[in-house]
């Protein structure tokens, strides 16, 4: 019987192990993309801040959340997975907490825009292209999309939680103190069971041999990720993506997220009904994501993009109409579609990354992202702007519907890079420890 037992863990290839780490580390990061959306009413009521004020803050905090990226990969780099991720959960969770002792719109640019935001953008999805980049030869689409919804949906599965609790006598403090108290509770798996590299546990990438396991970098952070940006920008596929990627962040993490509850409540919808719907986003894109990364294994990324983008635009042409204090089932197709979509387009960019720039691809990937949250931060400002300046938020939803048309137009401009001349088959060898580790995926 144990020995059933322990060739059947035996069996588990290491890799999906660090993947599992890693999903729940995205998890519990997301509870603190789930707060400003839900916050901004209690802040209004108690603080007497404008829209425009918090939204500022919320656009700091995309906005570090998006251009930490690129040298958070780096930093995994130079220093490794586990400690870069442990001290971003730290740093994140202190952010939090000391916002209860605020008084002053600054000290919320500070703490929610720098401290969460740098915090939060050092376990962005560079995280996911690093991880699935050092283990995963094969599924790799398949294990970034499961990755990437990890990371979108907690933010949303949160928003209920952080709502509820921000109706009760402790208001938005507890809020804010519970998310600090769900990152704190990953930290501890992080250290334990997060490894950087298959050699460090004596195997091999999954699906791949040693050869895959390549020597880290060594050079500084700094350096690393500046000169993946200067070689990428003289790539046309770059600025395609990260165009793309840019109206993407201000389609969903900008402009929905932190104000879709408060567009819903100008037309009489409970706060708690509104983000219920959020949540229920979250959980579609649990199926949509993890769908998109196994069909970005099979078909063209390009014409995945061009469909999501395309959907996504015209869903939100037809968002105002569907506003009202009662709730219909045309919101909850929206609702429903809007899941599917949310960050489904994060495997097909991922591939196209690989494909255009080989070894570098997370740090590439990691300025695309922060393209994605430079448009995150633009439209979560503007939004508020709109708002206060019209009385609606309508002026946004079909803005961001028109640019989600023009993505849609320039990801299938992308071309395509010719695929590299197959290996020749491998001359048989005796087995080694290295290679049998390959047979236990």
């Amino acid at each position: 019987m144990t020995t059933s037992v322990s060739r059947r863990t035996a069996r588990i290839h290491p890799a999906w192990w660090v993947a599992a780490v890693t999903f729940l580390a995205l998890v519990g990061a997301a509870a603190f993309r789930a707060v400003p959306g839900v916050l901004i009413d209690p802040l209004r009521a108690e603080f007497g801040w404008s829209v425009s004020t918090i939204s500022a803050a919320v656009a700091v905090n995309m906005a570090l959340y998006g251009l930490t990226a690129p040298f958070a990969a780096a930093l995994m780099e130079r220093f490794g997975i586990r400690r870069v991720v442990v001290g971003a959960l730290l740093l994140t969770a202190l952010g939090s907490g000391l916002t209860v002792f605020m008084t002053a719109s600054w000290q919320l640019v500070l703490l929610w825009g720098f401290a969460v935001g740098l915090g939060t953008g050092s376990m962005a999805l560079s995280l996911v292209a690093t991880v699935t980049g050092r283990w995963f030869v094969a599924r790799r689409g398949l294990v970034s999309g499961i990755l990437t919804a990890g990371g979108a949906t907690g933010q949303l599965v949160f928003l209920p939680v952080v709502a509820a609790v921000a109706q009760t006598s402790g208001g938005w403090r507890a809020a804010s103190l519970g998310t600090t108290a769900a990152a704190l509770a990953v930290v501890p798996l992080v250290a334990w069971l997060l490894r950087d590299r298959p050699r460090d546990v004596g195997a091999v990438p999954l699906g791949g041999t040693a050869a895959d396991d390549v020597d880290p970098v060594r050079t500084g952070a700094a350096r690393t990720a500046l000169r993946g940006l200067a070689e990428a920008s003289r790539s046309r596929p770059f600025w395609l993506l990260a165009a793309g990627f840019f109206i993407c962040g201000a389609s969903t993490n900008g402009l929905v997220q932190p104000h879709f509850i408060p567009a819903a409540h100008d037309h009489g919808m409970p706060v708690t009904t509104a983000a219920t719907l959020l949540a229920v986003v979250g959980v579609f894109d649990i199926a949509g994501t993890v769908f998109s990364g196994w069909l970005t294994d099979r078909v063209d990324p390009r014409v995945l993009l061009l469909a999501y983008y395309a959907l996504r635009g015209f869903s939100l042409f037809l968002l105002p109409p569907l506003f009202g204090p009662d709730l219909h089932v045309s919101m909850i197709a929206f609702i429903v579609f809007y899941g599917l979509d949310w960050v489904a387009t994060v495997p097909p960019t991922l591939a196209l990354c690989r494909e255009h720039f080989g070894a570098r691809a997370p740090v590439v990937f990691g300025w695309v992202f922060a393209s994605h949250q430079v448009g995150s931060a633009a439209a979560a400002f503007g939004g508020g702007v709109i708002r206060d300046v019209t009385g609606s938020y309508d002026l946004a939803w079909f803005g961001a519907g028109a640019l989600c048309l023009l993505a849609a137009a320039l990801s299938v401009s992308i071309r395509r890079r010719p695929a590299p001349p197959a290996r020749p088959p491998a001359v048989p060898t005796e087995p080694t420890t290295a290679s049998a580790a390959t047979t236990h995926g």
